[in-house]
């Protein structure tokens, strides 16, 4: 069974990924099987969450359930059985020279399938994403090589990439499309109406190479979901409170800016956000997060999944694509992550300096990195 148009992500409910109030073990399986009753049948996990519990969790949520009557994506990359946690940079990639050699690629990518693989109470997943790549994981032959194997060996129907946990990778993501494009079938890129920067870059060479695209922080940290508003108080180790200040003010002045397309049109605002990214070509999948935000005006979470089930089917013009990105534009708000003309100095896991060959793949795709992938936020014109 091929990706489906929604998704649910175990990152939602804040039990493994910090976002609202979480969700106890009850009400978080239930949720599961709520998005599944609602119609959303994908479902993606990844093995570093609670190393191993979301994966854990996701099985006891689906068990019973016909296993073709969803798709099932898993995500590996972060070594979190051989290599120590760095604080709040997380585990190393599997890929550290630290950790292994190119030549023990396959035998890791093997064992943390199979496991995942055991905690999902399954033997195959829908689609195997390699989960927030270094720079290694985007280039290398012997990563994607490991990765192919996992089809071959029928532990995977298909095979993805999955850039993060924050925004940016433009250009690695592309040379990935160029390169291993004859193995991948989806991607996962931050996309929604009040971030079409830097992420629809890559739309173009995705069409290209025929990789499907889904999209996640669909919700713009909450906010489509409608009850973020001024003056929200984030618990204490929210992942949103690393956004810079007054994000909800500006945020939710650009919504009200929207609203009328979505009421016009019948829609949500959530759904609105996820029809603007469905609109274009290669996104055929959204996956946005399912948040339970404190207070007496929350909406309750299973009204939020509820409206995802509920997505209808409906492309919007080419007129209100173009009002909404027009409104939501965000080109030059962060520093980004991956290949970034301003960064100098030693490759990290997580940055490093747009090399030659990345700059190749700019001039290919007409990207000018020292003006579209920099940070221009709070520099004088």
């Amino acid at each position: 069974m091929d990706l489906t148009r929604t998704a649910y992500g175990t990152w939602s409910g804040g039990r493994f990924m910090h976002f609202g109030e979480p969700l106890d073990d009850t009400r978080f399986i239930a949720a599961i099987r709520h998005a599944y009753e609602s119609g959303i049948r994908t479902f993606m996990t990844s093995d570093v969450y609670g190393n191993g519990a979301a994966d854990s969790m996701l099985g006891e949520a689906l068990a019973g359930l016909p296993r073709e009557s969803y798709a099932l994506v898993g995500m590996i990359g972060h070594d979190f059985y051989t290599g120590q946690r760095d604080g709040s940079k997380g585990y190393p990639r599997f890929t550290d020279a630290r950790l292994r050699t190119k030549a023990d690629y396959t035998g890791y990518v093997r064992m943390a399938t199979e496991k995942s693989l055991e905690r999902c109470r399954t033997d195959y997943f829908d689609c195997l994403m390699l989960h927030n790549p270094d720079s290694v994981g985007y280039t290398q032959d012997s990563v994607w090589n490991a990765m192919d194997r996992m089809r071959e060996e029928k532990l995977a129907e298909r095979l993805g990439v999955a850039p993060g946990p924050a925004n940016g990778f433009t250009l690695d993501v592309i040379l990935n499309f160029e390169r291993f494009g004859s193995v991948l079938d989806w991607a996962m890129i931050i996309l929604n109406p009040l971030e079409p920067w830097p992420g629809s870059l890559c739309l173009p060479a995705a069409e290209k190479h025929d990789v499907k695209i889904m999209t996640r922080v669909v919700d713009y940290g909450g906010l489509f979901h409608g009850d973020v508003k001024p003056g929200h108080e984030f618990p204490k180790y929210d992942h949103r409170t690393y956004r810079p200040a007054g994000w909800v003010e500006a945020g939710n002045a650009k919504i009200e800016q929207m609203r009328g397309v979505a009421d016009r049109l019948g829609l949500t605002l959530l759904q609105l956000s996820c029809l603007w990214n469905l609109s274009h070509g290669p996104v055929r999948s959204v996956i946005p997060t399912m948040i339970q935000e404190a207070g007496p005006n929350a909406k309750a979470i299973e009204e939020k999944i509820s409206e995802l089930g509920a997505l209808p089917e409906l492309v919007l013009s080419g007129d209100d694509l173009e009002l909404l990105r027009r409104i939501g534009d965000n080109t030059g708000c962060m520093e980004l992550k991956g290949g970034n003309p301003a960064h100098t100095g030693e490759t990290l896991a997580d940055r490093w300096s747009v090399t030659p060959e990345l700059a190749q793949v700019a001039s290919r795709w007409q990207i000018d990195p020292a003006a579209q992938l920099v940070c221009h936020h709070g520099k004088a014109a």
